[in-house]
């Protein structure tokens, strides 16, 4: 059967395919894998930008590239961030996040703001290898030369130190614990407003050529058999960390909604609990905090997948996968924060390239890679105070449904009366997905489906 299916696919199979024109690629997906090829090709030039400098840009941004892939860009604006207040751009496909975030930055507008402070930006990149010698001999050959692997990286360095950055420490690590012959040369970096990771692998290839050279003549080190693994930056940057917090009177959590204020602090506080003990609740509770997070990364050109791996590996430091926010309540003062590392820049990469990240960036005041740190952290703790606060109070479902209203009514290709109508129809009720669609089907005097197929 597996033979079958593997030969029913072999025409899908092409060479040489990164050597054809763009046109040439939208012509072979189009006729290979689409029902429709003219409708595809025609959606694909669609999304084409109309300016061709900026389109180039864009295709040389990756390999094989056929069409622009949008996502909307929205702002929150009122966010109070260490006294000075931004509109965060946040870019992301989910509704409610941007409300939510936006709703949580006017609420903490009127209680101080957001506090963040930087404790540090420092990076690390490993030189990965094996070795069965001698330990003390390798940990003498590394003392001895350290000043030729920094020599060997200056005319790497040389720029980022002139602002202030550059190499800061060299470790030799015995890791054979964990595996047989297995050492690491930890090298710690100060990238300034770069993330750093072409300078970081760059310095360190640089550094493994003298270091297996210099291992292979040095006489307490060259009978044995030192191999480089590989060289590489680690996206985990438990250094590189940034503590946010919001704080207030437990009377000022009053919004005049009628809210039980010592209820309300008790419950949100339980529930951050739970988050921090019970790793099922901590995915979805550090999930919620990444969509503000990732919103404004992916919206500054930064990279949300580094940012993603290194905040979730931080949540499971001590052995389990822990809550990222944490909560208290002492003498009458509510207090909610978040410490997370945050791997950023603000020079290089798309920044300079993408004319979206351009005015993302001008949008927040062209902050440096620090200040930058305190506004993303901001925007995660900001999202979880909105989800928190909802599911211990109304539950998540009816804002997040009301805000997935104009959804399906897309789906069901309303017009903008209908929207208008079945928006207000629904102002009380919580818009499940059946109810929508019984609903749209009533104003239009239609059928009401007994099982339809919209994706809920």
């Amino acid at each position: 059967m597996w033979h079958t299916f593997i030969m029913k696919r072999s025409n899908l199979q092409i060479r040489g395919f990164s050597k054809l024109s763009k046109s040439a690629k939208i012509a072979w997906l189009s006729q290979e894998h689409l029902k429709d090829p003219a409708k595809g090709m025609a959606l694909i030039a669609s999304y084409n930008h109309s300016d061709d400098a900026v389109q180039q840009r864009h295709d040389e941004f990756i390999e094989n590239t056929v069409a622009n892939y949008f996502l909307p860009l929205g702002v929150a604006p009122n966010f109070l961030i260490n006294g000075q207040v931004y509109t965060l751009p946040m870019a992301i496909e989910e509704s409610s996040v941007v409300a939510a975030a936006a709703k949580s930055a006017q609420f903490w507008m009127d209680r101080g703001g957001f506090h963040s402070t930087v404790h540090s930006t420092t990076k690390v990149g490993h030189i990965h290898f094996t070795f069965n010698g001698d330990a003390s001999a390798l940990a003498t050959l590394l003392d001895r030369v350290t000043p030729e692997l920094l020599a060997a990286t200056e005319g790497i360095t040389a720029n980022m130190r002139a602002r202030g950055g550059g190499i800061l420490s060299l470790e030799l690590k015995d890791r054979r614990d964990a595996m047989d012959g297995y050492f690491q040369l930890e090298v710690r970096f100060e990238t300034m407003d770069s993330m750093g990771a072409n300078f970081i692998n760059s310095c360190l290839e640089e550094m493994a050529k003298v270091l297996r050279l210099e291992a292979a003549t040095d006489a307490g080190t060259a009978s044995s058999d030192l191999e480089v693994v590989m060289c590489i930056l680690s996206n985990y940057t438990p250094e590189c960390l940034v503590h946010c917090e919001v704080r207030c009177a437990i009377e000022d959590l009053d919004d005049g909604s009628g809210l039980d204020v010592q209820e309300f602090a008790r419950k949100f506080q339980r529930a951050v609990r739970i988050a921090e003990v019970e790793p099922y609740r901590a995915t979805t509770h550090n999930k919620g905090i990444m969509n503000g997070i990732d919103a404004v990364v992916l919206a500054t050109g930064n990279d949300f997948r580094a940012v993603e791996a290194a905040c979730h590996t931080y949540a499971s430091r001590d052995g389990q996968y822990r809550s990222l926010t944490h909560c208290s309540i002492e003498d009458g003062e509510f207090r909610f924060w978040i410490e997370i590392p945050l791997s950023l820049g603000t020079v290089g990469g798309l920044t300079k390239l993408h004319p979206m990240v351009q005015l993302a960036l001008e949008a927040l005041g062209n902050p440096g890679a620090k200040e930058l740190m305190g506004i993303i952290a901001a925007s995660g703790l900001a999202q979880n105070f909105a989800a928190l606060r909802a599911l211990t109070t109304t539950g998540i479902q009816k804002g997040h449904m009301k805000m997935h209203l104009l959804n399906i009514l897309n789906q069901l290709e309303a017009s903008d009366a209908e929207k208008a109508e079945l928006t207000a129809f629904f102002a009380d009720k919580v818009p499940h997905h059946a109810e929508v669609v019984a609903a749209f089907c009533r104003l239009r005097g239609i059928p009401i489906p007994q099982a339809e197929g919209l994706v809920r």
